[in-house]
């Protein structure tokens, strides 16, 4: 059946929802309750799903919803078992030592999730930073390498990749971007570390005399949900589970209509939920359902308004001028505004009907790498683009980080991370040598502008802004939140003024 154009606006009408009113303070206030956003979903998405089953196009509301019901069981999952995992401690806050923690947070970030890896790292993270005033910077990189572009490797990584596999596409399969994620992670690390060199150098004495005396060991609390990631990563690559498409098209019977891999999964997540240390979850994490109530809300609205969205999508994509570099570009431009999972659903359908080989799950398989880099790595453009990017935000400025506003997070991204983007689109997609000679060019320019930010910042003064957003930092009221003993309230410089350093670095 085909569906007519109309039929999307209910699945544009969710994803304007998500995107524009967390940032309207009228709306903010109503949309941050779970229960609302489960009834703006209800409302959008029970008509489209009654109107389907009206059409005679039940398979596709039954798809839907196992497609929902395996998606939001894995965020679940993985969301209760990092709750029960606190990495404890306080070294000194040097540009290696946040650096590794940053390093780190990538390679987690595949494994355990971009949530799982962002909530484990950030509170230690901070810690480490509480006794300087240059901050925020390192939080930006930690949305860019922890929440984002870290979880490029598995399915586990992040919910679009997931999504692909539920798709058809092989567990494993993720492995061979190894070589992009390289790229991005290790020029986002080294104009980290670069810049990190600059800021510290103009940390006050009195502070860097205290960040020294301030020394815990780090320590890892919660070992036996260590043990739960390792069940669950080897659940989600082994055990089997209901095949959408089959049940929907009526051809599972007997043991193939047991969900095994949710039902492991969830009995992982109740033992680390029950067994594990409630100190580390309550008090050390502040865990709290109500991020994942959040996002079990929004994606029942999403996946039910995304079925005759799909469906009019598979039917324009062989007339739109769709290649590997506009999949890119338009994957992560959307990913960048809106969540980058249905994104990458939108584009995984309309590739599967544009010719190529080889394919991977009826996907053209350069096509396919395209939407997956795009949707994964672009959603860090924006505070909207993944749901890490919030959570961390959020966890940094109760410890007294000043974060910068949306445009000013956009200005840092745009200036850090989208010249990354470019070369890795440059060298990686794009095919002519002309785009190769371009992206090379460009990956130097990188290297070079860090090489050069990091000397700059030890053989120049603080700028006129930044010494009086320093001076207003000593004197300002102590931030909220843990604090060492003799810390001074953690701030972030230059704010949100473009002129000042960090916004042009």
């Amino acid at each position: 059946m085909t569906f007519p154009a109309w039929t999307v606006a209910p699945f544009l009408l969710m994803l304007a929802a998500i995107a524009i009113a967390p940032l309207v303070p009228a709306l903010a206030r109503l949309w941050d309750r779970p229960r609302n956003q489960l009834v703006y979903a209800l409302v959008l998405g029970l008509p489209v799903a009654i109107g389907v089953l009206v059409a005679g196009e039940g398979h596709l509301v039954t798809h839907a919803l196992v497609e929902y019901a395996q998606f939001i069981v894995l965020l679940f999952v993985l969301f209760v078992v990092a709750g029960g995992i606190f990495l404890s401690g306080d070294i000194r806050a040097t540009p290696r030592t946040n650096s590794t923690f940053l390093a780190i947070g990538a390679v987690l970030a595949s494994f355990i999730g971009t949530t799982g890896a962002a909530m484990l790292l950030i509170r230690p993270l901070l810690n480490t930073n509480a006794e300087r005033k240059h901050v925020a910077h390192t939080v930006v990189f930690a949305i860019f390498m922890v929440a984002n572009c870290g979880g490029l490797l598995t399915p586990l990584g992040d919910p679009p990749l997931f999504l692909g596999m539920l798709r058809g596409v092989p567990f494993a399969w993720t492995f061979s971007l190894l070589p992009q994620w390289l790229f991005v992670n290790a020029l986002l690390l080294i104009t980290y570390y670069c810049l990190d060199r600059r800021l510290v150098a103009r940390e006050a004495p009195e502070d860097v005399e205290i960040d020294r005396a301030n020394v815990t060991p780090l320590r890892l609390v919660g070992g036996s949900s260590v043990v739960a990631f390792v069940v669950i990563i080897l659940t989600v690559a082994f055990v089997p589970s209901v095949d959408a498409t089959e049940l929907a098209e009526g051809h599972l019977h007997g043991w193939g209509l047991v969900p095994w891999r949710e039902i492991v999964m969830l009995a992982v997540a109740a033992a680390s939920f029950h067994l594990g240390d409630k100190r580390v979850r309550y008090e050390d994490n502040r865990f709290s359902f109500a991020p994942i109530a959040e996002v079990a809300a929004l994606f029942i609205g999403i996946f039910l308004t995304m079925i005759p969205a799909l469906e009019v999508l598979r039917n324009v994509a062989p007339r739109l001028p769709l290649n590997e570099v506009t999949l890119f570009v338009f994957t992560g431009g959307l990913s960048s505004v809106l969540d980058n999972a249905p994104t990458y659903a939108t584009f995984f359908e309309m590739a599967s009907q544009l010719p190529g080989a080889p394919r991977v799950a009826g996907v053209p398989e350069s096509m396919l790498v395209a939407i997956s880099l795009g949707a994964v790595l672009c959603g860090a453009l924006t505070y909207i683009g993944n749901g890490p990017n919030f959570m961390v935000k959020s966890v940094a400025e109760s410890q007294g980080v000043v974060m910068p506003t949306f445009g000013g997070y956009v200005r840092r991204a745009f200036f850090n991370l989208a010249p990354v983007l470019l070369a890795l689109l440059l060298l990686f997609i794009a095919e002519p040598i002309w785009a190769k000679v371009l992206g090379a060019l460009l990956t130097v320019a990188i290297l070079v502008r860090a090489i050069v930010l990091a000397r700059w910042g030890h053989h120049t003064a603080p700028t006129p802004d930044e010494a009086e957003s320093l001076r207003g930092a000593r004197t300002g009221p102590e931030p909220d939140g843990p604090k060492h003993t003799g810390a001074i309230p953690v701030v972030d410089a230059d704010g949100d003024d473009p002129t000042t350093t960090e916004a042009h670095a």
